[in-house]
C-alpha cells in the first residue's frame, strides 16, 4: 500500500501561490516530492487547495509545514493514503472549547468566584499536566458545593456560544447521513441543549448532583474521561456497522486523544499543543464547518 499523504490547505481567504512555492522548497529540504493536486477554490466561505506528497512525515516536518501554512494565514491537514472520505459514517466531537466558546465548569465557577481556582485545575488537565481527568473533575466540581443549579441556566443564556460554523457542520453531517455524536467531559445540563439545538443524534457527558436547587459538589454515576469517549466513539462505530477509520473526530485537549487517535481524520480545533502535534488537521483560522471539505 502507498503511504503518500494528501496536503489539504483550508483558509477563509483566497490561498496566496507563495504557499505552494513555499512548501515545495521545505519538500525539497526533505527530499520529498509534493505536488499540487487541484487549483484552489471555494467550496461554501472557504478557499482550499490540496497537493500529493510522495511519503509520510514525521511529527517535526507536520509540525514545520503547519508552521509555513500559518504564515501565509492557513490551515493545514495531512490525510493518508488509507483514508476514504465516502466512507465516513460518524462524527464525534468534544464540547466545551471545540463545539463551544467556553469551559463550561469554569463559568459557572464564575458566578461563585472561584473561577481562577478551577480554570488553573481545568488548564493544566486539558495541557495534559494533570493526568487522571476524574481526579481532576471530581477537585473542579466539589468547588462548586453549594451554588444554585440556576446558575446553569444563566451559563447556557449569557456566555455560551456555539463557536463559528458549529450549525453549518451538524447540518452537512446530518445530511450526509452520518451518525454525530457529542461526547463531553462537561455536563448533560449543557449536552442536552445542544443536542435539541443542533441535532445531535447522541450526547455523553457526565451529571451534576442537584439537591433541593443546589449542587452538591459531586457527580453523578460514572465520569466520562478520554477512556470513555472512545468508548463510546467505538460503540457509535458498532451501531453504524464500521470501523473506527470510518469516523472523523474534533478535540482540543488530552483527554480528546484517546478517541482522536485511529479516528479517519482527527481535528484539533484551536487545541493545545499536545493535541494539534497529534492529529492530522489543526483549525486554528477556520470555523468547524471546514471539516466537510475534508470529507467532500
Amino acid at each position: 500500500m502507498s503511504n503518500h499523504l494528501t496536503l489539504v490547505a483550508l483558509a477563509n481567504t483566497a490561498i496566496p501561490a507563495e504557499l505552494h512555492m513555499a512548501l515545495i522548497e521545505h519538500a525539497k529540504v526533505l527530499g520529498i516530492a509534493i505536488t499540487k493536486e487541484v487549483v484552489g477554490h471555494t467550496h461554501s466561505k472557504y478557499f482550499t487547495t490540496r497537493w500529493t506528497c510522495s511519503q509520510a512525515l514525521l511529527p517535526e516536518a507536520r509540525v514545520a509545514m503547519r508552521d509555513i501554512a500559518a504564515a501565509h494565514d492557513t490551515d493545514l491537514a495531512f490525510l493518508s493514503s488509507g483514508f476514504k472520505s465516502d466512507e465516513v459514517k460518524v462524527l464525534a466531537m468534544d464540547m466545551d472549547s471545540t463545539l463551544i466558546n467556553i469551559e463550561c465548569i469554569d463559568e459557572i465557577a464564575y458566578f461563585t468566584g472561584k473561577k481562577a481556582a478551577v480554570s488553573e485545575i481545568t488548564e493544566a488537565t486539558m495541557r495534559g499536566e494533570i493526568k487522571d481527568f476524574k481526579e481532576s473533575l471530581r477537585r473542579r466540581v466539589a468547588l462548586l458545593a453549594g451554588v444554585s443549579a440556576d446558575v446553569l441556566d444563566s451559563v447556557y443564556k449569557e456566555r455560551l456560544r456555539p463557536n463559528p460554523g458549529a450549525a453549518q457542520l451538524l447540518a452537512g453531517a446530518n445530511a450526509q447521513g452520518l451518525y454525530t455524536l457529542l461526547v463531553s467531559g462537561g455536563f448533560t445540563f449543557f449536552t442536552h441543549k445542544l443536542q435539541q439545538e443542533l441535532g445531535f443524534k447522541q450526547t455523553q457527558a457526565n451529571t451534576l448532583e442537584i439537591i433541593n436547587g443546589k449542587l452538591t459538589g459531586k457527580v453523578i454515576g460514572d465520569i466520562v474521561d478520554g477512556a470513555a469517549k472512545n468508548a463510546y466513539l467505538e460503540q457509535a462505530c458498532v451501531l453504524m456497522n464500521c470501523h473506527k477509520e470510518n469516523s472523523i473526530t474534533m478535540g482540543d485537549g488530552s483527554n480528546d486523544l484517546p478517541m482522536m487517535q485511529g479516528s479517519g481524520i482527527s481535528i484539533a480545533y484551536r487545541a493545545k499543543p499536545i493535541v494539534k502535534e497529534k492529529a492530522d488537521a489543526a483549525f486554528d483560522r477556520v470555523g468547524l464547518d471546514a471539516a466537510l471539505l475534508l470529507i467532500d
